[in-house]
Order: structure tokens, then C-alpha cells, then sequence
């Protein structure tokens, strides 16, 4: 696929817009980039495999600069990570054989959790609860099957689930989430390009650019305070799901 002028444009933008979303939420970007590429006219599988590439980029580079910082526990996350791995690798097949306006569906289900769970954990707890190796990978292993399926990273479900039922701070389940979209990200890309549904050129555009605004997003994020933090969370989950309510029902 050739991409010129105005095209190329739009996709370094998106990239980098994208890009600071994920460093400051700790997302993979999936979350956004998904429905902008739909709104930009992308068939819904080939946004998936553009997602998916894009996520690589971002999520090595972010757990990198979080890792710097200091707020990423490498221990725990890699228990889920290798979890969301072996979860992820069969991804792209679940994909190629679901219709879009199932994958759609999904996609909302996921926003709305997330959503609904951070709406109703209001506070955060001093003493973060101790989970076995065992639940670490169990709650990795679909975590990463489902999640690369409609091409977001996990951290979308994961980080409620952090913060709501492990008492994770915040931030630090934030760095957390963007570092298990590593391990999901990897083996949903080499799930998907083994099927062939990955557009590599804009992917790698997208992948790029969005490194610039992940810089940004995480030194954003580490000058804002939790509570702000949150609520633009809430906020942006709200408008995902407000987009694919009135791109699905109306």
C-alpha cells in the first residue's frame, strides 16, 4: 500500500496523538487508535493489525522510560505478561474468523468495564494484595487472548483490575498495564501476521510517530496528580464508548 501527502500526514499525527495517550494512561493505544481508524474509513480487521503494530512500538519504548523512572514492577507484570503471551499468540486466527460488528461488540464490552470499574473505585488502599505466580499468569492468559483479538493491549481491563481488586496505586498499575501490552502486543503481532492481516507500512508509521507523544505522555503523566489523573481516565473511556454506542446503535 502506497501512502502519500495528506495520508502520510494524518497517520504521523494519529501516531503521535495516540502515542501520548498511551504513555500518559498507560495504554496500549489500541483503545483510541481503533475506532480513529475506523472514523478515517479502515475496515475493522485491518485497524486490529495496524493496532497491533503500533503497540509494539509503544509499549517497549514507554515500559522503557517508565522503567527509568522507576514506577514499573518488573516482577509481577512478567508473571501476567507471559500469561497475556501464550493468551495472545492465537489471536489473529479468533479475529479472522469474527465478524466485524462482533469484534465491534466486544470492543465495547471491554470500554464499558473499564469505565464502570474505575467510575466506582474511589479511593486508594496502602496495602497492595499478594496474588500467586498461578493467578498472575491465569488472570494474563485470556487478559491477553481477548484483548489482542480487537487489537487493544489489555491494559484497558487491566489497570481497573490492579487498582480495584489488587490495590495497586494508580500510577504504578498504569506503568504496569503499558508494560504487559509488551507481552501481549509481541505475540498478537506474531499471531496476526502469521495469517497475513497486518498493514506493516502504516503500522510502522503509526509506530513511529507515536513514540514522540508516549515521551511526552509519560513526563505528563509523572506532573499531574492522581486524582487528575483519574478523571481524565474516566473521561476517556467515557468517549470511547460514547463513539462505538453511536457507531454500533445509531
Amino acid at each position: 500500500m502506497k501512502i502519500l501527502g495528506d495520508l502520510l500526514l494524518e497517520l504521523i499525527l494519529l501516531g503521535a496523538f495516540v502515542g501520548l495517550l498511551s504513555g500518559f494512561f498507560g495504554i496500549g493505544g489500541g483503545t483510541i487508535l481503533v475506532p480513529l481508524l475506523l472514523l478515517l474509513g479502515y475496515d475493522t480487521k485491518v485497524a486490529i493489525g495496524i493496532s497491533v503494530v503500533q503497540m509494539v512500538f509503544s509499549s517497549i519504548y514507554g515500559s522503557y522510560l517508565n522503567n527509568k523512572k522507576g514506577s514499573l514492577d518488573i516482577v509481577m507484570v512478567s508473571t501476567i505478561g507471559f500469561g497475556g503471551f501464550i493468551g495472545a499468540l492465537g489471536s489473529g486466527y479468533i479475529t479472522a474468523s469474527i465478524d466485524d460488528s462482533i469484534l465491534e461488540m466486544v470492543f465495547l464490552s471491554f470500554a464499558l468495564f473499564a469505565l464502570t470499574r474505575l467510575f466506582f473505585v474511589t479511593k486508594e488502599h496502602k496495602d497492595q494484595r499478594e496474588v500467586s505466580p498461578i493467578g498472575l499468569f491465569l488472570l494474563g492468559l485470556p487478559l491477553g487472548a481477548i484483548s489482542m483479538t480487537i487489537g487493544v493491549g489489555g491494559s484497558i481491563i487491566l489497570v481497573p483490575i490492579l487498582v480495584g481488586f489488587l490495590h495497586v496505586p494508580l500510577k504504578k498499575a498504569i506503568s504496569a498495564g503499558l508494560f504487559f501490552v509488551v507481552f501481549s502486543s509481541v505475540a498478537g503481532f506474531i499471531s496476526h501476521a502469521t495469517i497475513g492481516g497486518v498493514d506493516y507500512q502504516s503500522g510502522a508509521i503509526i509506530g513511529l510517530a507515536s513514540m514522540i507523544g508516549v515521551y511526552c505522555g509519560i513526563d505528563l503523566k509523572d506532573r499531574v496528580t492522581t486524582v487528575l489523573q483519574k478523571r481524565l481516565l474516566v473521561l476517556f473511556y467515557f468517549l470511547v464508548v460514547a463513539y462505538l454506542v453511536q457507531r454500533i446503535f445509531l
